[in-house]
Parts: structure tokens; sequence; C-alpha cells
């Protein structure tokens, strides 16, 4: 089983949602990261997604596209990605850790050699904003061959033609992008996801992460109750923004915020208990 598959297995044995929280690779220094995800792990994330900056990441909103700026003005690169996961696992073997991020980087340095360097490194899945189940047929095979998870999106505006085809392809579990926009859009309407996902569940069987707008704690307890994974990433990195000149409090501020969505996926899962609506 993969580090990803026993994740989804643990928080479904609590229970409970899985917290995934999205941090830049790099952001606000390539020296801190490892560091933050160390702390994020701590704070009670369950999986980690790591994003590869890039110069224009077409699906993120300003926060996020400011924190690609200072990464690669820092100078990281997928090298440097793959580094950083590399140090990550060597003193944790068990969060997952999936790169969510662009194809050009990819293609540069090569499918089958990204492959085997991520794989190498303890990337777990890997989520390429940019390519489409219909166009990536010659890559699927090759992340799975060396172990890697293809990770896909959805969102609202997916019809069932196109869930099939994802689900055709994916495996780890599928992102649903909650909202029509970029990253840090806000209107979550959680009615409106948990009736997209069951949609999603009659053609994939395989767990559903909800991001995009989930930017507090009252978001996060209720995108838990329809969703088996709850992804949280400009709020996150708006925090350790505000203290890029601090490394050691945009640690602690990012754990801190953390935190507190983890208490509301816990508090979910004792009012389930309490009320009978178990997950």
């Amino acid at each position: 089983m993969s580090r990803i598959a026993e994740a989804f297995a643990r928080c479904r044995g609590a229970g409970r949602a899985a917290l995934v929280p999205y941090v830049t690779a790099g952001d606000p220094d390539p020296g801190l990261t490892v560091e933050l995800m160390h702390a994020l792990v701590r704070a009670g994330a369950d999986l980690i997604e790591l994003g590869v900056p890039f110069s224009d990441p077409m699906a993120d909103g300003p926060v996020i596209q400011a924190a690609c700026e200072r990464a690669l003005a820092k100078g990281t690169t997928l090298d440097t990605v793959l580094a950083q996961v590399a140090a990550f696992r060597r003193d944790d073997p068990a969060t997952p850790v999936i790169l969510m991020g662009y194809a050009n980087p990819l293609e540069v340095m090569g499918y089958g050699r990204f492959a085997e360097a991520a794989a190498g490194a303890g990337v777990d899945g890997v989520l390429t904003v940019d390519l489409p189940p219909e166009e990536a047929g010659d890559v699927v095979p090759v992340l799975r061959g060396a172990g890697l998870d293809p990770v896909f999106l959805l969102a609202p505006t997916s019809d069932e033609d196109r869930i099939r085809a994802v689900g055709r392809v994916a495996s780890g579990f599928v992102y649903y992008v909650s909202l029509k926009g970029v990253t840090g859009a806000a209107h979550l309407d959680v009615e409106d996801v948990a009736r997209r996902l069951a949609v999603i569940r009659r053609h994939i069987d395989l767990p559903i992460g909800v991001g995009f707008g989930i930017h507090d704690a009252a978001a996060a307890g209720r995108v838990a109750g329809v969703a088996d994974a709850v992804v949280v990433g400009s709020a996150l990195v708006r925090r350790i923004a505000e203290h890029a000149a601090e490394p050691a409090r945009a640690v602690a501020a990012a754990a801190e915020f953390l935190q507190t969505l983890r208490g509301a996926l816990d508090a979910a899962v004792a009012h389930a208990v309490q009320t009978g609506e178990g997950r």
C-alpha cells in the first residue's frame, strides 16, 4: 500500500477527513522548507502538498503567485524541491508528499528522469495543473512505473465525461476545485460541493480532496463533513508571507494556523459521534 493510501486509511479509521496543507517550496527561503514541512506535520497535517514554483502559475491567485516569485528569486528549482523532499524524508518516512505544479519544469527535466528522481527523493504523488487527462496518456505510465500517483483536478464545470476520463488515469486521490476561479477565491458553497462530490463518487472510487476557498477553521470543518480531505493553500501561504522577513515566526504562524484547522476537523468528528452521524 502506498503512503497516500495508508494516510487516507488512517483517517478513515479515525472517522475524519485528512488535512492537506499546501506550501510553496522555497518560500520564503529554500533553507526553511524542510523545517516548515516538519512543523506542519507536528501541527496535524496528514499529507503535504508541496508547490513547485513556476513563473506563470495560471491556476493560482495573487497570494501563491507572489510565493512563487519569492521562491524563484531565491533560486528555487525543481532539483531544489526534490532535494528538499529527500531531506524531509530522512526524518519522516510516513507523511505523503504530493508535488503540485505545472508541466513545463517536468518537461524540461524529462518525465522519465523526473519520475525516477522524484521517487528516489520520496515523493508520493504528482499533480500537474495544466496536464488534463486527455493529454496524460504518455505521462501516467511513466509516473506509475516509478511508483508515483498521478493526481488530477476536477472542477464545478467538469461534466460526467471528464469525470470518467479522470477516473481512468488518476490514482492516490482526486482534487476537487470547489470554486470557479483561481486559488484564494471566496464564496464557498459547501452544499453545492456535497452535490458535486456525490456525482464524482458515482464514477471514481478514490478519496476526494477539496480545495480553493477554505480560509479558516469554520470552512475547513464544514468541508470535512463532505470530503475525504481538506486542502488549504492560500490562507496558509498568506500567513507565511506576513512573516517572510522572520523565518522562525513564519514557520510558527503557519503551524499555529494549521492547528486551528486540525482542531476543527477533530471537533467535526466529535460532533458526528455525539449525533450518530459518523463518516
